[in-house]
């Protein structure tokens, strides 16, 4: 047993418990760059530890109310037969080094991507906020049963969702990123009036049976390593626990914009980026980024710096209340998941 890869996974753990997101992201480049595994093994042993722990997220919204099955049934038709192909696609790719080199390029590839999902996710949870406290200032309030209503009445899209699904699965069965942080991208983008709850527990949801399905692909035709999946069970279960302990008490905030940044510095890293590209790619990230997102923030009429107010109306986790307590999600819902 590796302890120093337990102590990685705590405190990957914790960051998923804080935020509902970066595990897959995080822990797959954590094991390459740090621990020297190679990048064909950190993606078999994350998907498989994946595939425990997220279940637990889901059914924490299932439990609440927030998923649209119709959209997870349409997800998994592509996203299911596709993450057990990517796993093939890796294997047609050749043997040794060749092989090892094309998982790490396009790992980090899902990065970037991973890097996206974070900010649309913040963009959700924010436009929310803002709609919520337009509809206060002008004296008007949803009914209860509002949530569930507007997540009855999504149309659904079929051919677009099952395509959705198939690219999301190739990419986590190639590289074990993606089932949270890059289909709810494209997903918002399908669905714009989703609610950030309800987007993210469908998401959660349908990347139960995606992980799994990606997971056997590996444990039969990858390079699965017993030893590192549970090093890394031993110390992440008990990190969500402990973080969606904290969440219910700590702005996530900041941990998001972090992990933004840790992500960007990861993704160019295996991409081979020079050390002067690196920096500036992460001093520009680090400086930049929150001028643009106060300019967002300004843009849908709220004040260009959060204040302890904001914290309050969408949650220590950062996910907006829900109207009523039968459709709340308490904090740390998103503990369970891992991408």
């Amino acid at each position: 047993m590796d302890w120093a890869l337990s102590a990685a996974g705590f405190g990957v753990g914790i960051v998923v418990g804080l935020t509902g997101m970066g595990g897959g992201a995080l822990m797959t480049p954590v094991l390459v760059i740090f621990f020297g595994i190679p990048p064909l093994a950190a993606v078999s042993s994350d998907l498989v530890a994946s595939a425990v722990i997220k279940p637990v997220g889901s059914l924490v919204h299932i439990r609440h109310g927030r998923v649209n099955w119709a959209l997870v049934r349409w997800l998994c038709v592509g996203s299911v037969p596709a993450a057990f192909a990517g796993v093939l696609v890796n294997q047609t790719l050749g043997n040794g080094e060749s092989l090892q080199n094309a998982v790490q390029i396009a790992l980090g590839v899902a990065l970037l991507l991973a890097v996206a999902g974070l900010v649309m996710r913040a963009f959700v949870r924010m436009r929310d906020h803002a709609r919520r406290r337009a509809a206060v200032q002008a004296g008007t309030t949803e009914p209860i049963d509002g949530g569930r209503s507007a997540l009855a009445r999504i149309q659904v899209r079929p051919v677009a969702t099952v395509a959705l699904g198939a690219v999301g699965g190739l990419i986590v069965g190639m590289t074990s990123v993606g089932s949270g942080s890059l289909i709810i991208v494209v997903l918002l983008a399908l669905y714009p009036t989703l609610r950030g709850g309800d987007l993210v527990g469908t998401d959660l949801v349908q990347a139960v049976p995606l992980v799994a399905s990606a997971a056997l692909g590996h444990l039969i035709f990858g390079d699965f390593q017993l030893s590192v999946t549970a090093a890394l069970l031993i110390g992440s279960i008990p990190g969500v626990f402990l973080g969606a302990q904290v969440s219910a008490r700590a702005q996530g905030g900041f941990v998001r914009r972090a992990l933004a940044v840790v992500l960007l510095a990861s993704a160019l890293k295996l991409l081979h980026a020079s050390n002067t590209g690196l920096i500036a790619g992460v001093a520009a990230a680090a400086v930049l980024g929150p001028i643009a997102w106060a300019w967002v923030r300004h843009r849908n009429g709220l004040p260009a710096l959060a204040s302890r107010e904001d914290v309050s109306a969408t949650g220590a986790n950062g996910t907006a209340p829900a109207p009523s307590p039968q459709v709340d999600e308490p904090a740390g819902a998103l503990a369970g998941e891992r991408t």
